[in-house]
């Protein structure tokens, strides 16, 4: 029994980490689409910038919806040649100041800067029985 997990292991990995690369991909187009609709969004960017993101990330949903069983190097690719469209539109998005509503989230957006540490300056609370 533990020789067949062990068996198993490996293709329950790859299997994990492919649907990782799934969740991933398909979050951060609906996370894109999303957000050029934002009035905010729509307003820093020119129209064309704007259907160029939408119409890339309807096609990776379309792409999603028919490729359910890709591989993760495929849902890798089609995730970077995603952000090769929308990184430099929503880079200048944020640079002419528009923000998702409530605020940027902590690390911008996909494939930016990560969040800063929280410091703990406050007090610390230990318990004791």
């Amino acid at each position: 029994m533990v020789s067949e997990a062990e068996k198993f292991k490996e293709e329950d990995e790859k299997e994990a980490a492919r649907v990782q690369a799934k969740n991933q991909l398909e979050t951060y187009a609906y996370s894109l689409k999303n957000t050029v609709s934002e009035e905010q969004f729509k307003s820093k960017l020119e129209e064309s910038e704007v259907e160029a993101v939408t119409k890339a990330a309807d096609e990776t949903i379309s792409w999603l919806d028919a490729n359910q069983t890709a591989s993760e190097e495929e849902f890798t690719d089609k995730q970077k040649e995603l952000e090769s469209v929308a990184n430099p539109v929503m880079t200048k998005a944020y640079q002419a100041g528009a923000t998702p509503a409530g605020g940027a989230a902590p690390g911008g957006f996909p494939g930016g800067a990560p969040a800063p540490e929280p410091s703990n300056d406050g007090p610390t609370v230990e318990e004791v029985d």
